[in-house]
């Protein structure tokens, strides 16, 4: 088992995700301590499942939230907690298995270089996956460029990702929105706003069939409709931000322009 980190935590977010919770945990622990899990209202047992695991494993913590109260809302109870603790940086991984443990080690090595990134997952989909999620996804991504001013975000919405705690909870905290499927692509945007630098990362994702034991919570109609809103207050947002965003860019320029004169 690996050392533990004073600094960097693992925090999987999970809602009814069967045994597949199970897996997932085994194999992050295998490349990660600590490792803590936020059982977010589950009705299909594997809180208790989670608990007995974390008995005979000090590097896992099980927390619970009586009801289910969305992804980014069981994440920040997680990073609530990860701050008191003393940590800093949390990756940000799935419980359904789409995620790959073998990844953790080196996006966690990428964040302790630049601890004032987020270390984002650009996802290299295989070809089990739904293409209408594939082809879809690209709509956010535009919108996402747009209100960054192409800040860099390579993917808005996979969620395997090492955010620095303080930023996010401060944003979080003013925007009780993110709380839910479009939690991911909103941290994204608000993260760049606040100055803090995206890292992009390709990494690989698989979605797993029903025989697999794949579960999946994506609602087509409502969770685009929660995409479609957040865009939109977030096109308000940046039309009010532009003009220091655009000088933002315009001081980041100067010195890579000064740099190629002296060349």
């Amino acid at each position: 088992m690996p050392h533990p980190s004073r600094s960097h935590l693992v925090l999987i977010p999970s809602y009814n995700t069967g045994p597949l919770v199970l897996r997932t945990v085994r194999a992050a622990r295998a490349a990660w301590n600590p490792v803590w899990v936020v059982v977010d209202g589950s009705t299909d047992g594997t809180g208790a499942a989670l608990d007995a695991l974390a008995r005979d494993d000090t590097g896992l913590r099980v927390l619970h939230l009586p009801r289910n109260r969305g992804k980014g809302a069981a994440l920040l109870h997680g990073m609530d907690q990860a701050a008191a603790a003393g940590f800093t940086h949390a990756l940000a991984m799935d419980a359904d298995g789409q995620h790959p443990a073998g990844a953790i080690a080196g996006f966690m090595a990428a964040s302790a270089a630049r601890p004032e990134a987020m270390v984002l997952g650009l996802p290299l989909f295989g070809p089990e996956a739904p293409m209408l999620r594939v082809r879809g996804r690209r709509i956010s991504n535009f919108w996402t460029n747009l209100e960054t001013l192409w800040a860099g975000v390579g993917d808005s919405l996979f969620g395997f990702r090492v955010y620095p705690i303080a930023p996010l909870r401060a944003v979080m905290r003013r925007q009780i929105w993110m709380r839910r499927y479009d939690f991911d692509a909103e941290a994204a945007v608000r993260l760049c706003w606040r100055g803090v630098p995206p890292v992009n990362i390709p990494v690989p994702v698989r979605y797993l069939s029903a025989e697999e034991g794949g579960v999946s919570h994506f609602r087509y109609l409502r969770d685009n409709a929660l995409l479609s809103w957040m865009h939109l207050r977030l096109m308000l947002g940046f039309l009010g931000r532009l003009p220091r965003l655009l000088a933002r860019r315009a001081l980041a320029r100067e010195p890579a322009s000064r740099a190629a004169a002296r060349r």
